[in-house]
């Protein structure tokens, strides 16, 4: 590979979003986040969806991970992952990137430069989203 070839180009990923498009605010949560936005990284294209799960009693971060599976995502970037959704996204080999704040654009560019480091584990404990 070119050494000006980014390994990222070409990935959907999916940032954790407050808002339905790439100027909206990163969400800190994934399993209760308010959208998910899904972007296809060489073009920018995005598909914003509104979090089915945002309400629910329980297993969120589990169906909000097979979500992600269902979109073919490779990567997840979000505020915060618990250890069911970590479990379920681990096992589908989507890669985690937590501690992910500012706007969804500049989070999708800083991961096409290689500016973010996966996480091995969970970052918060279960039931973490509930307030």
């Amino acid at each position: 590979m070119d050494s000006k070839d980014k390994p990222t180009a070409g990935k959907v990923v999916c940032v954790t979003s407050e808002g339905n498009d790439l100027e909206a605010n990163v969400d800190p949560r994934f399993g209760r986040c308010q959208y998910f936005i899904i972007v296809d990284t060489s073009t920018l294209d995005f598909e914003a969806v509104r979090n089915p799960n945002i309400s629910g009693m329980g297993g969120v971060g589990v169906q909000s991970a097979q979500l992600m599976v269902d979109k073919n995502v490779n990567a997840v970037l979000t505020g915060n992952v618990g250890p069911n959704a970590f479990q379920t996204l681990k096992a589908a080999g989507i890669e985690m990137i937590t501690g992910v704040t500012g706007v969804v654009k500049d989070a999708v560019e800083k991961y096409k430069e290689g500016g973010f480091k996966s996480v091995s584990r969970p970052t918060v404990e279960h039931k973490s989203g509930l307030e």
